[in-house]
C-alpha cells in the first residue's frame, strides 16, 4: 500500500465531532505537529457541520488563518457564520493568572453552551506546553479537566496540543500522562526513528484506547501532508 489521503487516517482516529472524544497531539520540537491542528480545524469546519470553538496560546489569529487558506478553507467566512470563535490569549499581556484562567474557561463553557442541540462543537487547544509557561501544572490539568467535562455535558470534542520531549528529562511528567490517560486518542508526532530522510519529514502514530496503533510516516508539503506507511513511499 503506498500514499494515503491524510484525511482518512485522520477522521478515523477522531471519529463524529460530535463524539465527544478527546484528542491528544503530541509532538516534540525537532518535528512538529502543527500540521495535525490545523487539519483538524479544517476538516471540523468543512467536513462537517460543527461549530470549532480554537483557543490560541501560541499564535495569532493572522497565523492560523494564513495557513488554513493556503489549505483551502476561510475561517472569516466561518466566523460570519458563526461556527467559529478565536480566544485570542497569546496577544493577552496579563500572564495566566487564577482568574484569567476561570475567565477564559467561563468563556468556553458559554459558547459551548449556546451550541448546545445545535451543532456539534469541537475545542481546540493550541497549546498546553505555551499554556504551562504562564500557568502552574495544577492549574492547567485543572482547566483541562474543566474542559474535559463539557463532552458529556455537551457532546463536544476536544483537541489539544502538546510538546511531549518538554517533558522528557522528568521521572514523573504528570501533565503529560494524565492527558494520555484522559485521551481517547493519541496522535503522537516525531523525528524518524532511523535518522533523517530527504524525502520523509517524520512519522505519525495514532493509538486509540483497546485498539492497536496505526505507525505511519509522513512529508510536509505546500498542499498538505502526505502520510505513507513505513517502506512504501514512491509505490
Amino acid at each position: 500500500m503506498g500514499t494515503l489521503e491524510v484525511a482518512g487516517v485522520l477522521d478515523e482516529a477522531v471519529g463524529d465531532c460530535g463524539g465527544g472524544r478527546m484528542v491528544v497531539v503530541e509532538d516534540c520540537v525537532e518535528t512538529g505537529g502543527a500540521f495535525v491542528v490545523h487539519y483538524l480545524l479544517k476538516r471540523s469546519l468543512s467536513a462537517s457541520d460543527a461549530a470549532v470553538v480554537f483557543v490560541a496560546f501560541a499564535q495569532p489569529l493572522a497565523h492560523y488563518d494564513r495557513i488554513l487558506r493556503r489549505m483551502g478553507c476561510n475561517l472569516d467566512a466561518y466566523r460570519d457564520r458563526k461556527r467559529f470563535q478565536f480566544f485570542d490569549v497569546f496577544s493577552a499581556a496579563d500572564g495566566l493568572l487564577d482568574d484569567i484562567v476561570l475567565q477564559l474557561y467561563g468563556k468556553i463553557h458559554g459558547t459551548v453552551e449556546s451550541f448546545a442541540g445545535e451543532r456539534p462543537v469541537v475545542v481546540i487547544i493550541d497549546d498546553i506546553s505555551v499554556m504551562e509557561i504562564d500557568a502552574n501544572e495544577a492549574l492547567v490539568l485543572d482547566f483541562l479537566k474543566s474542559c474535559c467535562s463539557l463532552s458529556p455535558q455537551f457532546g463536544c470534542s476536544l483537541v489539544a496540543l502538546i510538546h511531549g520531549d518538554v517533558y522528557s528529562s522528568m521521572d514523573q511528567p504528570s501533565l503529560l500522562l494524565q492527558l494520555e490517560y484522559m485521551a481517547d486518542v493519541v496522535v503522537k508526532v516525531e523525528p524518524l526513528a532511523t535518522g533523517l530522510a530527504a524525502d520523509v519529514h517524520g512519522q505519525l502514530t495514532v493509538s486509540k484506547k483497546r485498539n492497536r496503533a496505526h505507525d505511519m510516516q509522513f512529508r510536509i508539503k505546500d498542499s498538505g501532508v502526505e502520510l505513507f506507511y513505513p517502506g512504501t513511499k514512491g509505490c
